[in-house]
């Protein structure tokens, strides 16, 4: 019975801690705002303008979820409590292995919990932007950003995320030469804006005959999707250079074999967008727009500048010395970061999606200011 007691103290030393998270999460605060937006969605004429009415639904849900999953943390605490306290009064060793992997799923969900408080920033509540670009290499390269963005979108799909293809560029051998999507769903931009960077692998080849080691890089870039209208940027008709292109590759061969595809080239900064989701011309020029107004947008908030007119254009490096984190498959296994200094050996689950420990470890970093390399 002494892992009973043993458990006993960790639910006694968990329980301030949860206590505190409710102040961190604001859930008073959240509790008032539900009972204000219900008001609202029962007054008259509240359907009236679907536009506002959407965006309080979306709010109103956002809150009632945060408050959910703090309501069921407080709830699996209690029941854990109560189980720990049965076990011992009854001398019942049969619920150990219960005890056990609920006290586990606690810690999972209070961890989860602690990782939405470090997201506090404007944009951190915003859909995500996410773009990959191969480096120089050829079909190495490639081929690695295909495996980058097959990593990604698993990740979007276990978190319970939708994403949806905007650009799609296939490889001239295999993998892709570049590519966006737009990951939709609660925080997707505030988790996802630790992978902004150059990502660098190491592995066997599987292109090569005399199966060599090789070196490739690829870029992903990662920011949010800005909707709010009232922020002020003017993007001047004559600073955009429109191409329009046949649409191809994941997303275009199930779209059409015309000239739908569009590409923006914003002069002025050299910020180049594709869209190629949508059969008409114009929708995916609608698209090209949202993203490069998004793109101008957090590039001056970021770099604190007055004037569009002040963004420069800069051109990431894809090559060594740049990466933000190595993923090494061969001689040996081991996923690290290199501003975080957190790794781990299993490069599989990683490649599936496991990207939680490097996400933990780049928020708890950006909010204590400690970084191994700052990137």
């Amino acid at each position: 019975m002494i892992e009973f007691g043993e458990y006993k103290v960790k639910l006694n030393n968990v329980r301030p801690k949860l206590d505190a998270l409710a102040d961190s999460l604001g859930i008073e605060a959240a509790n008032e705002e539900i009972e204000r937006l219900h008001a609202q969605i029962d007054s008259d004429g509240f359907w009236d303008n679907q536009e506002t009415s959407q965006k309080v639904m979306k709010q109103c849900r956002l809150l009632e979820s945060k408050v959910g999953l703090y309501k069921k943390m407080c709830s699996q605490w209690d029941d854990l409590y109560t189980l720990c306290e049965m076990a011992i009064e009854d001398n019942d060793d049969s619920m150990l292995d219960e005890l056990v992997a609920g006290y586990a799923e606690l810690e999972r969900e209070m961890e989860k919990a602690r990782l939405e408080t470090l997201l506090s920033g404007e944009y951190d509540n915003n859909n995500a932007i996410v773009s990959f670009q191969a480096g120089a290499g050829g079909t190495e390269a490639q081929d690695w950003a295909s495996m980058l963005y097959r990593m990604y979108t698993h990740w979007a799909e276990q978190h319970g995320l939708s994403y949806k293809i905007l650009d799609y560029l296939d490889g001239d051998e295999a993998g892709i030469k570049s590519a966006s999507i737009l990951i939709e769903g609660e925080n997707a931009y505030g988790l996802l804006k630790s992978e902004n960077g150059v990502h660098r692998l190491v592995r066997v080849s599987p292109f090569d005959a005399n199966a060599r080691r090789q070196t490739s890089f690829a870029a992903v870039e990662v920011i949010p999707e800005i909707t709010d209208d009232s922020k002020d940027v003017e993007i001047r008709p004559e600073d955009i250079e429109m191409q329009v292109y046949r649409s191809s590759g994941a997303g275009g061969q199930h779209i059409n074999k015309t000239s739908s595809a569009v590409r923006l080239i914003h002069k002025p900064t050299g910020i180049v967008v594709s869209c190629q989701t949508q059969r008409d011309q114009f929708q995916n020029r609608e698209t090209c727009m949202r993203m490069l107004r998004s793109k101008l947008i957090e590039i001056k908030e970021r770099e604190h500048l007055d004037k569009i007119s002040d963004i420069k254009g800069t051109q990431l490096k894809i090559e060594w010395g740049s990466q933000i984190r190595n993923y090494v498959f061969m001689p040996y296994t081991l996923v690290k970061d290199t501003r975080t200094g957190f790794e781990t050996s299993n490069v599989n689950a990683v490649m599936d999606g496991a990207l939680d420990g490097f996400i933990n470890a780049y928020l708890t970093c950006l909010a204590t200011n400690t970084w191994v390399t700052k990137g």
